[in-house]
């Protein structure tokens, strides 16, 4: 197929011009760097960092020592608006020559969940708390380590007295495989110090409460979001941990981990937008042609539909690009769940539905969740399975979404464990993994001390699967699902929770189950949470 892109023809589209304006570009040496003031200056920077904290000292080098070598990564940090931020240079070990055993040990380090994020964002909005955001000033060079890890002297910074020594590391370093957890245990050991509670749902939560004041801290390595019902514990919290770490100045919530949040009187819009440009950039399809829907109803994708891709990386990173940005839309969940399944080996019919998808994006860019002021904190749901929906195995999609009051906090679409032999079987797995997320948000707002005014609700469209929750008579044929039946009739039986019948016209969980086949702006994908930008 031969398009614009291929023959070179590009169109100029004015309105993107300042989103993707590059004024500097990142250099590919070291050489390069030091011959620019702005990146020379970054270096230096880095430097005197790592001197002020101490994170080395030079030793000489000893027989059988691990000496991991170090390199020098460049990044322009930008603005929403396109405009650039920063020069950031970065010194970090390549942590690929470490050895197990010898300069490394455990290396797993939480971070916060996305739906853990939406329901303590969506609890601020609607409770109208300040939220604010704080990046940590190299964090990675707070964590100690335990284990003896040597690298060399980064270049273009050598010693002149010493040019053969190395560098011997008390502090964690960019690069090294157990630097994030360092940094974790580092942060949480402080925060605990201070009366801080560590979150069971969620390790990267912490929860400060003191009488009626309550101030929750998310974690996400150096990305830090912070708020609080009382603004007097709120500084003192702030300056508390500017005084332990150094952090940039704490400012209102606007740009945080890709996510572009604009709070308004009515409650606060998270999109993607940058992270979407950036991407068809990438893709070159900034300037292409808008489509209505993210996926074609038919025919249906297959794994042998198509001629496989000479080259598939640039599949995969779109599809890999995909997934984060389904942070803030659910109406794109079925389209990427489904390329998701081809990733091993894609075809040319994988790739075409990935650039519609893209499409797609190009003319919702603005697109995201709503968080609504004045909420309520009533949990309900609405659960729903394609019935051997995959024409390659016949397995089904299940797919869930679950609000709090009017605010979607938690989504999901996904092939299921094995074929459902009826309709009603893959109905009620659905509603089985439906319920297991409710409950987790239950326990997650639990531990937040928000009480929820009555029992949730599952909605399901499936009138067997809807009996089968209620009614004690445990038919033969479903007694292969015994742990799913028993785990909602516990939940049913104690009244934590309620499954109901709604109509197939009603099922909002429907749109992530199947391709949308109508316009995302009046129909389905509006009712579930996916909104426009709200006007300045």
């Amino acid at each position: 197929m031969t398009t614009r892109s291929k023959k070179g023809i590009v169109k100029p589209n004015s309105k993107y011009a300042l989103a993707i304006s590059k004024i500097d570009t990142e250099p590919k040496t070291v050489l390069q760097a030091l011959s620019d003031d702005k990146w020379r200056n970054a270096m230096s920077e880095e430097f005197d960092a790592q001197l002020r904290n101490f994170t080395w000292s030079l030793v000489p080098p000893a027989p059988n020592q691990n000496i991991i070598g170090t390199k020098w990564i460049f990044k322009l940090k930008y603005q929403p608006d396109g405009s650039i931020h920063r020069h950031k240079a970065r010194l970090v070990a390549k942590g690929y020559n470490q050895l197990k055993g010898i300069d490394y040990n455990e290396t797993f380090s939480p971070v916060i969940k996305a739906t853990t994020i939406r329901v303590v964002l969506q609890t601020a909005v609607s409770c109208d708390w300040p939220i604010k955001q704080l990046d940590v000033n190299n964090p990675f060079l707070q964590g100690t380590l335990t284990e003896e890890v040597y690298i060399t002297q980064p270049q273009g910074f050598v010693d002149v007295n010493k040019p053969n020594h190395v560098c011997r590391l008390h502090k964690a370093l960019y690069g090294l495989k157990q630097a994030p957890r360092a940094w974790y245990e580092e942060l949480k050991n402080f925060l605990l110090t201070v009366g801080f509670t560590n979150s069971l749902a969620d390790a990267s939560l912490f929860i400060l409460h003191r009488g009626s004041s309550l101030l929750y801290l998310l974690v996400y390595v150096d990305d830090i979001i912070v708020t609080s019902n009382d603004n007097s514990l709120l500084q003192n919290t702030l300056q508390s941990l500017a005084t332990r770490f150094s952090i940039k100045d704490p400012e209102d919530l606007h740009y945080f981990l890709g996510l572009e949040a604009r709070r308004t009187a009515h409650g606060l819009h998270l999109t993607q937008r940058r992270y979407i440009l950036d991407l068809l950039t990438k893709c070159h399809m900034l300037d292409a042609k808008p489509i209505t829907t993210p996926m074609a109803a038919s025919p249906k994708l297959s794994l042998h539909s198509g001629s496989a891709l000479s080259d598939p990386s640039e599949f995969r990173m779109v599809i890999g690009s995909l997934q984060y940005l389904a942070f803030t839309r659910p109406d794109i969940s079925y389209a990427v769940n489904r390329l998701s399944q081809f990733m091993h080996k894609p075809t040319s019919d994988h790739w075409q539905a990935a650039k519609r998808l893209l499409r797609y994006l190009a003319g919702t860019a603005n697109h995201g969740i709503f968080f609504h002021r004045n909420n309520t904190n009533s949990i309900h749901a609405f659960s729903d399975a394609d019935w051997a929906g995959d024409t390659d195995d016949y397995v089904s999609t299940h797919a869930n979404i679950v609000y709090i009051g009017k605010n979607p906090v938690s989504w999901s679409s996904k092939k299921q464990k094995g074929v459902a032999r009826s309709s009603t079987e893959a109905e009620y797995r659905s509603v089985a993994n439906t319920s297991a997320e409710v409950r987790w948000i239950c326990s997650l707002l639990s531990e937040l001390r928000i009480k929820i005014p009555a029992s949730p609700v599952i909605y399901c469209d499936n009138v067997g699967a809807t009996y089968l929750c209620a009614n004690p008579i445990f038919h033969s044929r479903m007694k292969h699902l015994a742990l799913d039946y028993h785990f909602i009739r516990n939940q049913i039986t104690s009244g934590s929770l309620r499954v109901a019948h709604v109509s197939s016209k009603d099922q909002l969980a429907d749109a992530l189950t199947k391709p949308l086949a109508r316009a995302p702006f009046s129909s389905m994908s509006s009712k579930i949470g996916v909104s426009k930008a709200p006007p300045s």
